[in-house]
């Protein structure tokens, strides 16, 4: 079963799982793996203007030899003046039009927001792009759009993961009210970047009931966020995996729970790391100790009878 796709407030739909093309494949050839991704099933591609490599995600396409209506792509705005960048992005990808539109930061446009979201609802209005929306907003920013805007973000694509969930929570709510779909990037950090942290027991206790990976455990929570995923890899083995996650049961309300919860502990530092070896080997140490001067006590009681 495929992920499927996720209406949007303008109408449309959006593939619920994305390759993305920024990490890794930053400022360098993303055609094979572009390619890569749409042999294993992924339609919706992502990427951006300051990735360097719109040119090459087209000829991923190209070479794919998919039809254009079979396809989903996202690119982003990354500065200068709008309705030139979203130009340049069209040639470069080589289309007519781009199916979602983001103002990558607020960073780009927190000076003139209001006439910048302007020239982005011009974009729609003039078909250059089916749908337009941001990334990496906060619940202020957005707000502040929202109030001013003709045509309300269709997305928010943010770095989103059990270590950051609480935080989000009000901006998820937010976006929920006013029919704003959450995008998640960076949602395997848990594993990827903060490994052995709370997190990792329920998922693991998840990952056994079901039979899955922790990779997919996590993924499958974003899902049942009701999240948009965007993730990427250079190996087919693991766009396989990700794209089984559809396959797999729901994880149950106490097994979200239980990862709220883990997450909203925080990661484990890499100070505490430190701290917890230097207590283990304390402890063993001590241990060590205790076990010397209990053998060597039992040794001079055993000469001393001897005697």
């Amino acid at each position: 079963m495929p992920f499927g796709v996720v209406k949007l407030n303008d109408g449309t739909e959006i593939p619920a799982i994305a390759f993305g093309t920024g990490s890794a494949l930053f400022r360098k050839d993303a055609t094979e793996y572009v390619e890569q991704a749409l042999e294993t099933g992924f339609s919706h591609i992502d990427t951006a203007a300051i990735y360097g490599n719109e040119d090459t995600v087209a000829k991923g396409v190209r070479e794919s030899g998919l039809n254009r209506s079979d396809l989903y792509i996202t690119t982003k705005y990354d500065g200068g003046d709008i309705q030139s960048a979203v130009r340049t992005s069209l040639t470069k990808l080589d289309l007519k039009h781009i199916d979602l539109y983001l103002i990558h930061f607020p960073r780009l446009v927190e000076k003139n927001l209001e006439t910048s979201w302007q020239e982005f609802e011009k974009i729609k209005e003039d078909g250059l792009a089916k749908s337009i929306g941001v990334s990496n907003f906060n619940l202020e920013q957005l707000q502040l759009l929202v109030k001013t805007a003709k045509i309300v973000p269709a997305v928010n694509q943010i770095n989103f993961h059990p270590y950051n969930y609480a935080s989000h929570k009000a901006l998820l709510e937010y976006s929920a009210k006013h029919g704003i779909i959450t995008e998640a990037y960076g949602s395997l950090t848990p594993i990827t970047k903060t490994p052995g942290g709370p997190v990792d027991k329920p998922v693991a206790a998840a990952a056994k009931r079901l039979g899955a990976s922790p990779v997919q455990v996590i993924l499958k929570w974003v899902q049942q966020k009701g999240v948009v995923i965007v993730t990427t890899s250079s190996r087919k083995e693991h766009l396989t995996e990700y794209l089984a996650v559809a396959d797999l049961p729901d994880l149950t309300d106490e097994e979200i729970a239980a990862i709220d919860e883990a997450g909203a502990k925080g990661p484990t530092s890499p100070m505490q790391k430190r701290n917890m070896a230097v207590k283990a080997f304390l402890t063993f140490a001590f241990l060590w100790f205790c076990f010397r001067v209990t053998w060597i006590s039992s040794r001079l009681a055993v000469l001393l009878m001897s005697k």
